[in-house]
């Protein structure tokens, strides 16, 4: 069994100047690019996940959803950050795809979890944006599908749209049995 690595929604849509932008999203980026750095070099797998959304989705404002359009399939906005360094190895999940189906997580209506069992993963890695939605409900269903979990603190960010959203979001991490692990000390892993 090994370790595999999951980037989650590090995409222009959610770091400054996107459509809907975390503070500092773009300082998830070095970390990341230094995470999948690491494991390109010991050969081991690289899932990026990203929101997909039809320009109809669910999510957004004016279909009833809480956000403003972001993230829409085939448009600036959801490309990864310009500054990712994805080796040719990552493979990339496409999430909320359908307009009539939420999707913060990576295993959200996707094949992830059959991906990662393919390839004996038994532990993973996760990092991204955002700590208090995507990053937080990637990681309660990755614990839920049997997998044990790191988070890397400095390689994650959150909305906060009320304040303290992302330190309560490590906290229920903490609870469900995820670890946090400072980026150096994954690297030396």
């Amino acid at each position: 069994m090994g370790t595999t690595l999951a980037i989650v929604d590090v995409q222009v849509d959610f770091c400054p100047g996107g459509a809907l932008p975390v503070v500092d999203g773009d300082k998830v980026v070095e970390p990341c690019n230094a995470l999948m750095a690491h494991f390109e070099a010991e050969g081991r797998p690289i899932f990026l996940t990203r929101d997909w959304h039809p320009a109809n989705h669910i999510s957004f404002e004016e279909n009833g959803g809480v956000w403003p359009p972001h993230c829409v399939q085939d448009t600036p906005g959801a490309e990864y950050h310009p500054d990712l360094v994805i080796p040719a190895s990552a493979v990339s999940i496409s999430k909320g795809t359908e307009p009539d189906k939420e999707a913060y997580s990576g295993f959200s209506g996707t094949n992830l979890a059959q991906q990662l069992r393919q390839g004996d993963t038994d532990r993973l890695i996760i990092a991204g944006l955002t700590t208090d939605y995507c990053v937080l409900t990637t990681v309660l269903d990755a614990i839920e599908e049997g997998f044990k979990v790191v988070v890397v603190p400095e390689a994650i960010r959150a909305v906060n749209v009320k304040p303290g959203d992302g330190d309560r979001a490590i906290e229920k991490m903490r609870r469900a049995g995820a670890e946090l692990a400072k980026l150096a000390t994954v690297l030396a892993s």
